[in-house]
């Protein structure tokens, strides 16, 4: 059985790696394979952490710390992991995949520090307003929200595209292929559980409440399978008067 595992996946040819590619592969796993998909599900399921007595508490920033240092920790170590091997004259797959992951790694972290104010009770404006891009969901955040939370997910999938194209190109041995397939399985089976618990909820709820006098309740929430746990959506209400079922 151990021999088996240490065996390479492709029996044809050898698992040699130098010093700097193994540390790039183990520093780009443990960043995109590991991290950032922890920093994914953080943002998205506990915006309102269990027990917590909402919309009487709001604006729980746990999930915000941890999805902030997840992901900066996922770029840095991404950082390293691309000097390590910067300037090798290597083609195909793996190498296409790897600089386009980076590249939407790179419009996240600039979407990040250009994605306006808060605003909102707790952080009001020099005039003494609640005014903010988030509070009042302008068009620059509601860009930043759009690009942020798809583009996350699809940079999510080419990281993973990546990973298993370079374990492929490094001849990784049995114990490796399947150590991330139950790692990526674990995380999948969180996903859908926790989706189906409804903890995907709207950030701007989360944040400020349900309240109809904050701006942005008045929106649908941005993302896929996200609930406004404070009320109907306005899609949902209309589907309501045209005497539709709204969708669970």
């Amino acid at each position: 059985m151990w021999e088996w595992l240490l065996s390479p996946i492709d029996a044809m040819r050898a698992h040699e790696v130098g010093f700097n590619t193994a540390w790039h592969a183990r520093l780009m796993v443990l960043g995109w394979g590991v991290l950032i998909p922890l920093g994914v599900l953080a943002a998205r399921f506990f915006k309102i952490m269990p027990g917590q007595s909402w919309p009487e508490r709001v604006d729980n920033q746990a999930w915000w710390v941890a999805h902030r240092v997840l992901q900066y920790l996922g770029v840095a170590l991404s950082a390293v992991a691309l000097w390590l091997i910067f300037g090798e004259a290597r083609g195909g797959l793996h190498r296409l995949l790897g600089w386009s992951a980076l590249a939407l790694m790179l419009v996240q972290v600039l979407g990040g520090l250009l994605r306006g104010t808060k605003g909102g009770p707790t952080e009001l404006a020099p005039d003494g307003t609640p005014r903010g891009d988030h509070y009042d969901m302008t068009r620059r955040r509601l860009i930043f929200e759009y690009c942020h939370k798809y583009l996350g997910y699809v940079a999510l999938l080419v990281a993973m595209a990546a990973i298993l194209t370079g374990l492929w190109q490094a001849n990784g041995p049995i114990w490796m292929w399947l150590s991330l397939a139950l790692w990526w399985g674990l995380l999948i089976g969180l996903f859908r559980a926790l989706q189906r618990r409804g903890m995907a909820v709207d950030t701007y709820q989360a944040i400020w409440g349900p309240g109809a006098e904050h701006p942005g309740n008045q929106r649908d929430p941005i993302g896929f399978g996200v609930r406004k746990p404070g009320g109907e959506t306005r899609h949902q209400m209309a589907e309501g008067d045209a005497g539709l079922t709204p969708p669970g």
